[in-house]
């Protein structure tokens, strides 16, 4: 492996001179800043960044721990963090936990020996039930999960108004017999649950908790939980599902099962994929803002290094309901 006294070595320049021209100096030669690159190219040179960062007491990379990388969720917000991240000048170490705490400690020991500046975090519920064990000893920022009693930055979606707020649309809709998906790694799914209640309650209904499941929020979940509330004595109406892995898994189990949407069965579920809008019938989502999460955890993140002692904050977004052919009315339901 090549060092920096190799690239010196071969531009005919001094270590001090390459040091400059990785570090993007202005006051470098056009001609030398050639020199020195051509070198590093042709050595295969890669730069020691820990050292560099102990060396300036100040690490150019953040972390980025997510709960699940295939969730299209966390994709989106991992684009928007990555892209803020790389405007500021620096960069991104992503890991993925799979809703495993025991990853999610490993994950977070990395980022530890890795020095970052700091990491924006989606937890399990798991490990933010002992958070204050965790000593963490960078800055963190956390996403889609929150912590109810913490001083630790957040930004979040109203996870309440979200839940309520879909709910009420198939509440106007007709439906009254709701089969609802809930991830159980989460606060997420619960705050969502809650939010779905409180709409059923406000309409004066009671939760029929048959109707009402808490799984792993993967699409497999989704798939087998969606076939066996197909197969109550009498099955939902329409299936409410609280992330958008979950929603592909019920599409999949529906049309398993010969069933037309929305004529036999309707289908809701959260964040707006981009296949949710192509299939037939388009699915009616709750979308979030993933974009502006993602940068608004970024920017927060960046404040909290620059400023380790100012208060912390909870940036409460709201979605947006996009109202699609999957929960129509449909006459002569039953």
């Amino acid at each position: 492996m090549s060092s920096i006294k190799d690239v010196a070595k071969a531009a005919n320049v001094s270590t001090a001179t390459v040091s400059r021209v990785l570090a993007k100096h202005p006051h470098v030669r056009p001609a030398l800043r050639e020199r020195v690159l051509a070198a590093v190219a042709q050595l295969e040179y890669r730069p020691n960044l820990i050292a560099r960062n102990l060396r300036s007491q100040q690490s150019k990379t953040l972390g980025l721990i997510v709960s699940d990388i295939r969730n299209p969720f966390f994709t989106a917000v991992s684009r928007a963090v990555e892209d803020t991240a790389y405007a500021h000048g620096y960069n991104l170490l992503l890991c993925n936990t799979d809703e495993n705490p025991e990853k999610e400690l490993l994950y977070l020991q990395l980022m530890g020996a890795e020095q970052v500046a700091g990491v924006i975090f989606s937890p399990t519920l798991q490990t933010l039930n002992r958070w204050h064990e965790l000593h963490l000893s960078f800055p963190t920022v956390l996403i889609d999960r929150s912590l109810r009693s913490g001083d630790v930055d957040a930004v979040l979606l109203d996870n309440l108004s979200a839940g309520s707020l879909l709910a009420q649309h198939l509440l106007s809709q007709g439906y009254r017999r709701i089969g609802a998906i809930f991830g159980e790694a989460s606060t997420t799914g619960r705050e969502r649950q809650r939010g779905f209640e409180a709409a059923l309650h406000d309409a004066g209904l009671s939760i029929q908790p048959e109707y009402v499941r808490f799984v792993r929020p993967q699409s497999e979940a989704g798939y087998h939980t969606t076939l066996e509330l197909l197969g109550l004595p009498e099955p939902p109406q329409v299936i409410f599902t609280s992330n958008s892995l979950l929603t592909a898994g019920a599409l999949q189990a529906i049309r398993e099962q010969g069933l037309h949407i929305p004529a036999q069965i309707g289908l809701v579920g959260f964040d707006d994929t981009a296949w949710a809008s192509l299939v037939q019938p388009a699915i009616t989502v709750l979308a979030q803002p993933t974009d502006e999460i993602g940068r608004s955890a970024t920017e927060l993140l960046l404040q909290r290094v620059a400023d380790p002692q100012r208060p912390t904050r909870k940036i409460i977004l709201q979605g947006e309901l996009i109202v699609r052919e999957s929960s129509v009315e449909q006459r002569g339901r039953t």
